[in-house]
C-alpha cells in the first residue's frame, strides 16, 4: 500500500490546469517554429489528444541543459492539465527521434555537470513515465541512448520497421543513466536487456518489436510519420474510455510490477476502489442502459 500511495502521490489524478500553471509560459499558447519543443492540442473528434514535437533539428533532438529543461516544463504543466487524456511523443525532425544525449555540450562539462546533468535528464523521464494518462512515443527515426530511454518511460511504443534503436552507452564506456538499465529488463528480460546493453547493438523497429522493446512496427511511409500515424490510431481507440479508469490502470499495472502477485491483487483492489464513487463510472452505467456513447469527463 505505501509503494501505491507512493505512486499516487507522484502522479495524482487530473486537476484543473490552473493560471499559475501557465503564467510565464507560451508553450499552449504560442508554437513557433523555431520552438524546440511545440506542443499541439488536437481538435474535434481528437479532442483530449495532446502532442509534444521535438523540434531541434540542428542537434537531431539531443538532450543538451536547455532542452531537458524546456522539456520538463512542459511535463510539468502537462501532468495538472484535465483536458489531456492522451500525450503522444514524437519528433519534428526528419529521420530522427532523439539521438541520446548533445555529446558536443557534454564535452565541455566537468565531471560534477556530468552527473547533475544526468540526474536531470532521469528526473525527466521519471516524470514521464508518472504522467497521469496514457503516454505513446512515436518513433519514426533513430532513437539511441537517451532518445531510446525516454522512448521506454512512455506506456507504449510504435517504431517505423526502418528506425534504429539502441541503448549504446556502453560503446562511450558509460551506461545508461535516464533508467535504461531497469526499464529494458522490464520489457524483455533480463538476460536480453544484458546483452543489448553489452553490446550496446542498434537494431531496427522490426526486430525491436521482436524483442518487446516496441508495441507495433510499421513500414514507413512517404511522408514518413507512418509511426506517429500508428501512434494515432492507438490514441483514438484509447480515447473513449474514462480518465480515471486509465489513469488507475497505470498506476494497478507500474506498482504491481513491481510487486509480488499477492500485493498486486491488494494494489488493483485499492485501484477498483477509487473508481466506484465516481460520476464517470455511473455515467458508463447510464450510457450501457441508454444505448449511448459515454460522456466521461474524468470525475
Amino acid at each position: 500500500m505505501i509503494a501505491l500511495q507512493s505512486l499516487r502521490n507522484a502522479a495524482p489524478l487530473r486537476r484543473p490546469l490552473t493560471l499559475a500553471a501557465t503564467q510565464g509560459s507560451r508553450l499552449f499558447s504560442e508554437k513557433a517554429p523555431s520552438d524546440p519543443i511545440i506542443i499541439d492540442r488536437l481538435e474535434n473528434e481528437h479532442k483530449g489528444i495532446v502532442v509534444i514535437g521535438m523540434n531541434r533539428p540542428e542537434a537531431k533532438n539531443a538532450f543538451g541543459k536547455s532542452f531537458v529543461q524546456k522539456f520538463t516544463d512542459t511535463v510539468k504543466i502537462i501532468k495538472h492539465d484535465q483536458d489531456t487524456r492522451i500525450l503522444i511523443i514524437r519528433s519534428l525532425v526528419p529521420g530522427v527521434f532523439c539521438a541520446g544525449a548533445d555529446l558536443k555540450e557534454r564535452a565541455t562539462m566537468s565531471d560534477k555537470e556530468v552527473v547533475e546533468f544526468v540526474n536531470r535528464l532521469r528526473k525527466l523521464t521519471i516524470s514521464i513515465e508518472r504522467l497521469p494518462m496514457p503516454v505513446i512515443a512515436a518513433l519514426d527515426g533513430a532513437a539511441l541512448g537517451g532518445g531510446l530511454e525516454l522512448a521506454l518511460a512512455c506506456d507504449l511504443r510504435v517504431a517505423s520497421s526502418n528506425a534504429k534503436l539502441g541503448l549504446v552507452e556502453s560503446r562511450l564506456a558509460i551506461i545508461p543513466g535516464a533508467g535504461g538499465t531497469q526499464r529494458l529488463p522490464r520489457l524483455v528480460g533480463a538476460s536480453l536487456a544484458k546483452e543489448l546493453l553489452f553490446t550496446g547493438r542498434i537494431f531496427d523497429g522490426k526486430k525491436a518489436r521482436e524483442y518487446g522493446v516496441v508495441n507495433h512496427a510499421v513500414e514507413q511511409n512517404e511522408t514518413k510519420d507512418a509511426a506517429f500515424k500508428r501512434a494515432m490510431e492507438l490514441a483514438e481507440e484509447i480515447l473513449p474510455s474514462g480518465p480515471i479508469a486509465l489513469n488507475l490502470i497505470k498506476t494497478a499495472v507500474d506498482v504491481g510490477m513491481q510487486s509480488d502477485i499477492g500485493s498486486g491483487y491488494k494494489i488493483e483492489e485499492e485501484c477498483y476502489s477509487h473508481v466506484v464513487p465516481t460520476k464517470d463510472r455511473i455515467e458508463g452505467l447510464l450510457a450501457f442502459k441508454e444505448k449511448r456513447a459515454p460522456r466521461f469527463k474524468g470525475e
